[in-house]
């Protein structure tokens, strides 16, 4: 069983130390954009443009921090700020899910949720949007489910557990 994953339907679940790192991060970028447009002008008295490899390098500069402005902006707008689910039966957002692929043994242990909230903890992050995390939302332990990894091949793995993310 699936349940939608468009982040405009599920939001992203992020804590309130993912949120407060993510928009410190925000404001910075935002602050430095005066220095950004002074570095360029300074570049752009340089000369030549076609020949100034630092007003370009500056340029790129730009907009690396702007699409970063623009990602961060509507993360933080879609975001779901707050504890983890307290419970957890099935896979969803800020659970932590163990998986065991077929004809292996060995699990694996993640939290299902925004790559943002990486920095947070120690576990790997699979964002609902990934492969596996598209296939296993709502899924309760016991499920097998199968997806498409990026190669093409159809990889299938059983839901061990599901349990509250704890930061």
């Amino acid at each position: 069983m699936s349940t939608p994953t468009d982040e405009q339907d599920q939001g992203v679940w992020l804590t309130q130390e993912a949120h407060d790192r993510l928009k410190a991060e925000l404001d910075r970028l935002v602050a430095g954009r005066p220095a950004m447009s002074a570095e360029i002008n300074a570049r752009r008295e340089e000369g030549d443009l076609k020949e100034n490899g630092g007003y370009h390098a500056a340029k790129d500069e730009q907009g690396k921090q702007e699409a970063r402005i623009r990602q961060l902006t509507d993360l933080l707008r879609k975001a779901r700020v707050g504890a983890a689910p307290t419970t957890a039966t099935n896979a969803a957002l800020g659970t932590v899910i163990t998986i065991k692929f077929a004809g292996d043994d060995d699990t694996e242990k993640f939290l299902l949720g925004s790559r943002e909230i990486a920095g947070t903890t120690d576990l790997a992050v699979y964002s609902p949007e990934s492969a596996l995390g598209s296939a296993i939302m709502g899924a309760a332990p016991g499920a097998s489910v199968t997806y498409k990894a990026p190669n093409g091949r159809d990889i299938t793995v059983e839901v061990v557990a599901v349990e509250p993310f704890v930061p």
